[in-house]
């Protein structure tokens, strides 16, 4: 009897033109990573309900063997990333705007993750608190507020080696940023696909070096 049913359902399905999301669901690579538990939840996690950074996952495929304990990250923004980064390197250090949520992070967060609440005033305080840190990271991560300042005063903030991670950068407004660490020296690669939650693409990008902490 199950199986006549289940026959039924799906000839119901297909005919409301929802059996290809209902396979998609079941068996994909959407599904593997956990887009549908973020999605659902409006959270940034994997399959597991393990955090996960809200970039790009073919970002997060490409830094993750990369990460060691040694390296330390600085991140504009916090979140699920920071316990994410956490897990990975040995030191990371976030700076937050809204203060609320930063009362709600705080708790979760390891003895190796330090986060600041900083006002967003542009091109104030906020964008400058990573140069507070000189020559201390190996990966400044621009997730948060006022982008384009973050890149123009965070590079001292860089241990030699040390690389760029900017999200959603292929927005407009984000170019003169970009267009910055182009003068400066750095290279670019960007991962363009979905992230955690989102329907769209987007896309996370890389600037680095030579002679850089990742080894690209």
């Amino acid at each position: 009897m199950l199986k006549p049913l289940r026959t039924v359902a799906r000839v119901a399905l297909e005919k409301a033109n929802l059996y290809s999301l209902v396979l998609l669901k079941q068996a994909s690579f959407l599904s593997e990573i956990g887009w549908f538990q973020s999605y659902e939840q409006k959270q940034s996690i994997d399959r597991n309900g393990g955090p996960l950074p809200w970039v790009t996952y073919s970002m997060i495929a490409f830094l993750e063997p990369l990460l060691r304990r040694d390296l330390s990250v600085f991140e504009f923004g916090c979140g699920n990333s920071t316990l994410w980064w956490a897990a990975r390197v040995g030191r990371v250090v976030s700076v937050e705007h809204d203060a609320e949520w930063r009362m709600k992070i705080a708790p979760t967060l390891p003895p190796n993750a330090e986060l600041h609440h900083v006002e967003l005033i542009r091109d104030g305080a906020y964008c400058r608190k990573a140069a507070e840190y000189p020559a201390s990271f190996d990966l400044i991560s621009i997730d948060g507020r006022d982008r384009v300042n973050c890149a123009k005063n965070s590079l001292s903030a860089l241990r030699p080696g040390g690389v760029i991670l900017w999200d959603n950068s292929e927005r407009e407004e984000y170019i003169p940023g970009t267009e910055f660490l182009k003068a400066q020296g750095f290279r670019r690669i960007d991962f363009w696909g979905m992230g955690p939650i989102n329907l769209g693409q987007s896309c996370t990008s890389i600037f680095y070096r030579t002679e850089n902490c990742l080894g690209i």
